[in-house]
């Protein structure tokens, strides 16, 4: 990989802020913590499952491999929205997830969110969305991250455009990984680098973040096949205090983790 340089690091930051896979090899291996933030849908899913009782497998990839990795993990394996049946009731679909039983292991695999946990190497990994962004923060800070010393790294995933493998900036990750921000000042985390001030200005200054992700353009695309309901999901603000965190490779509660881990 090319050695990526000082200047795009936001090193002498304690909060920093960057876009996809990309953003995650630049900024992860000088954090003390990354946090992935893929609202529609990885990470709200992560955190609806979680919530339940599941531990979340993340994978790159919806192919003939996942199967395979479902099983040598024990997990049942999430299939497409449009895929789900009675049967395997599991999908990236976070509203589909919530009326489903939820099962002890469970492999979600996803080309943006999951695909930059997965990557992650060397660092805690912290999964939030709008739901849990105020726990995550809290927590976070509780372990004395988001400091000069132990900067935090938060990446907003990002979409691909469709049959193009290009990086599309998609405004519900930007809003999510902007609450996550904002909450960490609030809890004391800092400095901001001036992208994460851009982004923490951003947020603090929208009045109806549910009714942006709602009418902006992958709300708009959910609808369009009759995902609303996740949506709706994925914009409520702050009603879940879990915070799953990847062990082993696999999410679970923090709550949950045994400190050594991290």
């Amino acid at each position: 990989m090319t050695d990526i340089p000082e200047w795009a690091k936001q090193l002498p930051w304690g909060v920093r802020i960057e876009w996809g896979a990309a953003g995650a090899r630049a900024l992860g291996p000088d954090s003390a913590a990354l946090v992935v933030i893929d609202v529609l849908s990885f990470t709200t899913s992560v955190s609806v499952a979680v919530e339940a009782g599941t531990r979340v497998f993340p994978y790159p990839w919806r192919d003939e491999t996942a199967a395979a990795f479902a099983a040598s993990q024990d997990a049942r394996l999430a299939v497409g929205r449009k895929a789900a049946s009675a049967q395997q009731p599991w999908s990236l679909s976070p509203a589909a997830l919530q009326r489903a039983p939820a099962p002890a292991r469970l492999v979600l695999p996803s080309p943006n969110g999951s695909a930059i946990s997965a990557s992650v190497r060397g660092v805690p990994v912290i999964a939030a969305c709008l739901r849990n962004a105020s726990s995550v923060a809290r927590w976070m800070v509780q372990r004395g991250w988001g400091t000069t010393e132990r900067p935090i790294a938060v990446i907003a995933a990002g979409e691909h455009w469709p049959g193009q493998d290009v990086l599309r900036p998609a405004i519900e990750d930007w809003f999510g990984a902007a609450a996550v921000i904002s909450a960490l000042a609030e809890h004391g985390a800092g400095p901001l680098s001036p992208e994460a001030s851009a982004a923490k200005a951003c947020y603090d200054a929208t009045a109806d973040v549910p009714r942006l992700v709602t009418e902006c353009a992958s709300g708009r695309e959910l609808a369009a096949i009759g995902f609303a309901d996740d949506v709706a999901v994925a914009t409520e603000i702050d009603v879940s205090t879990t915070v799953p965190v990847l062990v082993d490779g696999s999410f679970g509660d923090a709550a949950a983790v045994d400190a050594a881990h991290l």
